[in-house]
């Protein structure tokens, strides 16, 4: 999957919605780039979203491992854009 970018179907993850930030090396880990999202908001902004009811939530994949609908994320985007008309 490309940055900033959904696939059609199936699930993403949060740094998938809101991006990662750059990280540099460090002696046990690489170097990991800036990836931009598809949803303009921090990771914290999005929780806070999901909470209040305004973001669909994740679903539970397996124990640790949350992930969200492709479907759900499309239609909040789309409601979101015929709002703004």
């Amino acid at each position: 999957m490309k940055s900033g970018t959904l696939p059609e179907t199936g699930f993403v993850r949060l740094a998938d919605l809101v991006g990662t930030r750059a990280r540099p090396a460090t002696k046990t880990k690489p170097a990991r780039p800036a990836t931009k999202g598809v949803i303009p908001v921090s990771a914290p902004t999005l929780w806070r979203m999901i909470r209040a009811g305004k973001f669909p939530r994740p679903v539970k994949l397996s124990a640790g491992v949350s992930a969200f609908e492709v479907k759900t994320v499309r239609s909040w985007m789309a409601s979101k854009t015929e709002g703004d008309a």
